[in-house]
């Protein structure tokens, strides 16, 4: 079982760190293209809603990514965010025609479609997302 963390201030140029984390993940474990791109978005996704919606873009205020692999041969990413969190329950459809126009809401509708399991925890302000290798 291999585990690797990483944390860093709320600001947008530190998404880069979440995708360093990503390519080296996705080398050790040999994913193929297709599923590192669905990994990639999916956790860029959860990192981009942590420090604008979870963190609202706070220096001061940090982002944790959390990495775990488990012996069924799962990528476990944990993304953390020290906001009061949201309601994961509740998000508009992205896909309604209401909603297609608007420039944000498609983030949890990607992890939750890229990702073989999406998991809210502490109020929203944890994500966990597990991608299956086997």
């Amino acid at each position: 079982m291999e585990k690797l963390s990483v944390n860093f201030e709320s600001k947008a140029d530190n998404i880069v760190m979440a995708e360093k984390l990503v390519d080296d993940v996705c080398s050790k474990f040999k994913v193929d293209e297709d599923y590192y791109g669905n990994i990639l978005i999916a956790l860029t996704e959860a990192v981009n809603n942590a420090i604008n919606h979870g963190n609202l873009q706070n220096p001061k205020k940090k982002v944790d990514i959390e990495f775990h692999s488990t012996e069924d041969h799962a990528l476990h990413f944990i993304v953390k965010d020290q906001g009061k969190g949201f309601d994961y329950e509740h998000l508009p459809d992205p896909t309604d025609p209401a909603n297609l126009e608007k420039i944000s809401g498609r983030g949890v509708f990607l992890m939750r479609n890229l990702a073989d399991d999406v998991s809210f925890s502490d109020n929203g302000s944890t994500v966990e997302m597990v991608f299956k290798m086997a």
